[in-house]
């Protein structure tokens, strides 16, 4: 039976739940941040997003900053910063900065996907409008702006260098697992909105996996969804919240996080349900017991390296216990 205590790590959002303000939904991310470091998580990721008004996490690296200033000890990093909106060296330079002022414990997940509609992406992006071909080139540039001083060329990231800042892969795609295997690179894979191709990139990264200066053997990540309840019909009801946010997605109606329902075939057509469902195939939804033994199945088809969950549960005491409970499993000898 493969083992289940691995590192596990907490994926946010910072999504706006229905009745809150945006500075409601800061302060939430920051005190789940205090929450998750008391808990013993092993990292805590913002996500960027642009144009969604039910999501404050567009100024990505400035929410890293304020958890970092109200956290002590676990690992901050970016699920992802979109790296087709900027420059590298501006990347370079913002992160390096975190990483100066808090010594090894910044993470930088890149992800090659704009992060929001075509139009806004437009209005984000630098005069090259071939960023997203250019990914592996700016994972390279990044990689040495982090590294030695005098492995750099005229342009240097200050502070940066020398920080040596982890970069990780972000995907959802075979295309990402093979760039990060060909780095060497952690590999985070984006289960929690679109796992079809996870079970073929995560073969795939392992095979291909070269050894380099960042890492000996590969290691994967998987990103989730994870909602434990008292019973399996709690934690089904609170997931209610989640099928409405990707509902939201498919119908791009832009409302706020929701409270969960009763009935959700009164509010999605069949073929937003099965649209919606297909994106959370991967779920650890149930009680403490059934999210055990799903954990469990999981790795043992899996075998991965680290979780990375998200849990949209509307309701925040809930939300920490699910939290709480989560890591209880994960530590259980």
């Amino acid at each position: 039976m493969t083992n289940i205590n691995i590192p596990v790590s907490i994926l946010n959002l910072a999504p706006v739940r229905k009745g809150d303000t945006n500075k409601d939904a800061i302060d939430q991310a920051i005190a789940l941040a205090q929450y998750a470091e008391e808990l013993g998580y092993n990292r805590y990721w913002i996500a960027e997003h642009h144009n969604t008004p039910s999501l404050v996490s567009s100024a990505t690296t400035i929410l890293m900053s304020h958890v970092l200033q109200n956290t002590k000890s676990i690992q901050v990093g970016s699920g992802g910063i979109m790296l087709p909106n900027h420059a590298p060296l501006v990347v370079a330079e913002q992160i390096g900065t975190l990483a100066t002022i808090y010594p090894d414990r910044v993470n930088l997940g890149l992800g090659r996907a704009p992060g929001t509609d075509m139009m806004t992406a437009s209005a984000l992006r630098r005069d090259r409008h071939d960023s997203v071909y250019t990914f592996p080139e700016e994972i390279q540039e990044l990689l040495t702006y982090f590294g030695p001083e005098e492995k750099q060329g005229f342009v240097k990231a200050y502070p940066g260098a020398n920080t040596n800042v982890p970069i990780y892969v972000l995907g959802s795609s075979t295309d990402s697992a093979h760039l990060a295997a060909r780095l060497g690179l952690p590999y985070a894979f984006a289960g929690h909105f679109a796992p079809e191709q996870m079970k073929e990139a995560i073969t795939i990264y392992r095979n291909l996996f070269q050894k380099s200066d960042y890492l000996d053997k590969p290691y994967v990540m998987v990103g989730t969804n994870v909602i434990i309840g008292e019973t399996d019909e709690e934690a089904e009801y609170l997931a209610t919240t989640t099928h409405q946010f990707f509902l939201n997605v498919i119908r791009n109606t832009r409302m706020p996080l929701q409270p969960p329902v009763e009935d959700m075939d009164a509010l999605w057509t069949l073929q937003e349900k099965q649209m919606a469902m297909s994106r959370t195939v991967t779920r650890f939804v149930g009680s403490k017991a059934t999210v055990k033994q799903k954990i469990q199945d999981f790795q043992n088809e899996f075998n991965v390296d680290e979780l990375i969950v998200v849990s949209y549960i509307y309701d925040i005491e809930k939300l920490y216990r699910s939290y709480r409970w989560l890591k209880e499993i994960i530590d259980e000898k």
